[in-house]
């Protein structure tokens, strides 16, 4: 007997349209009390396609960062106001929050934004973070306009899209690495617009525009490895990953290295070359043995971004000529200067 059903009984027509409307009724009012709870100046922040990130911190002070302009206060929230966010965020997750369940995090049932709250007494006061989630995409152009990244950084993406190479993109928290891999994707579709493009991530923030692509996501039961290995069923020309935080990096290297080249992947590391160190810590997660000329062969391009006091900025491109005599053989390009100017 198979555990539910694949269809809807015909005499069940009616009260299946009655419960999706009562469905759509019910997030209506559930996304009426969040913008109430958040209020004209938060609602406005993220309906501001600039806006990167909104932070409160316990003490109520409010900063906002915006794309190009770094991080800037923006007045201050009350405890009482903060805790009437939170509290409604949880309510949206179907969640508690006190102080036995301080922290909750989940994506807004608004726009899709990550939203991270924490609570005493893990927090001398009510504190949140709201993560953003990009309403266009940023073309490479842009980043070069903003001074984000040079001509010649952008070149030698551009170069590697063409040439199908697998790209990783590294950066610490905060660094603009997903919006950095949306720019690289949307290059990836307009240079081969018939490929198919399997996605994989944790939480929904990949965009991508191609005819013919399929976006998969994580569970509570279905962890990244899986998903991966559900992929290479899926005829995928291209594999996406949206971020790689454990053993899965393994099976992701191995699925490049066997007829699925020209993927994009981001991993949290400040540096090129320590993104590879932290490649091989992620694959002895999955495997005893040393896992660097796999690496080597799997991994062509590390685009390293950071966020500075003046903006976000790619500090380095590498290339990753493989593995041999002990070292990773590398070729440096376009390797920003310490006292250029970023937006």
């Amino acid at each position: 007997m198979p555990s539910r059903l694949l269809f809807h009984p015909p005499d069940r027509r009616g009260s299946d349209q009655e419960c999706r409307v009562t469905q759509l009724r019910s997030h209506s009012r559930l996304v009426r009390k969040l913008q109430d709870a958040l209020g004209d100046q938060l609602c406005v922040a993220l309906d501001d396609a600039t806006v990167v990130e909104i932070m409160l911190n316990p003490d109520g002070k409010l900063f906002i960062e915006r794309l190009g302009h770094g991080v800037a206060p923006a007045g201050h929230l009350s405890p009482a106001a903060a805790e009437v966010i939170i509290g409604s965020v949880a309510h949206a997750l179907q969640s508690e929050a006190d102080d036995e369940q301080p922290i909750i995090s989940g994506e807004l049932p608004i726009g899709g934004h990550r939203f991270e709250g924490l609570l005493p007494p893990i927090v001398s006061g009510p504190s949140f973070t709201i993560r953003r989630r990009a309403s266009r995409l940023i073309p490479l152009d842009d980043y070069v306009k903003h001074k984000i990244m040079t001509e010649a950084q952008a070149s030698v993406l551009r170069s590697a899209i063409a040439s199908r190479m697998n790209i990783v993109i590294s950066g610490g928290t905060g660094s603009g690495k997903t919006t950095l891999a949306n720019a690289v994707i949307a290059e990836i579709v307009a240079n081969a617009p018939d490929d198919r493009i399997v996605i994989l991530e944790d939480t929904a923030e990949i965009q991508c525009a191609a005819e013919n692509a399929v976006a998969l996501h994580t569970s509570d039961t279905i962890d990244m490895a899986r998903l991966l290995k559900s992929t290479m069923r899926l005829r995928p020309d291209r594999i996406i990953v949206g971020e790689v935080r454990d053993g899965a990096a393994l099976t992701l290297l191995k699925a490049w290295n066997t007829g699925h080249p020209g993927g994009v992947t981001t991993i949290h590391s400040n540096t090129a070359m320590s993104a590879l160190r932290r490649l091989e810590q992620l694959t002895a997660e999955a495997s005893q043995q040393p896992m660097q000329e796999v690496i080597g062969e799997a991994v062509d391009l590390i685009v390293s971004i950071e966020r500075t006091g003046k903006g976000r900025r790619v500090r380095e491109v590498i290339h990753i000529e493989g593995f041999a005599n002990s070292r990773y053989q590398t070729e440096h390009y376009a390797q920003i200067d310490e006292d250029s100017h970023v937006a």
